[in-house]
């Protein structure tokens, strides 16, 4: 994983021109923004997905946070006199 997330991170967004340069090359300019605004859908699903999941991750960790006491924070006096 050390070397293919950056492989991931530069070949994505390289093909993903190609990609829509192809388009426009053999559809045209319809076809081109077509699939810009597929990208845009499903761009934005992906990020509403990771926002709710990260949303859904602290709220989890505040509830099962560890209620602190202050009794548990109170040294020992058994033995001490």
């Amino acid at each position: 994983m050390r070397i293919a997330r950056p492989i991931l991170l530069v070949t994505t967004p390289v093909g993903v021109a190609f990609g829509l340069r192809e388009a426009w090359r053999l559809a045209g300019p319809r076809m081109a923004v077509l699939m810009a605004a597929m990208l845009l859908v499903v761009g934005t699903f992906a990020w509403m997905t990771v926002r709710r999941i990260r949303k859904e991750h602290a709220s989890s960790a505040l509830v099962h946070q560890p209620e602190t006491n202050e009794a548990e924070h109170q040294p020992d006096r058994i033995g001490r006199g």
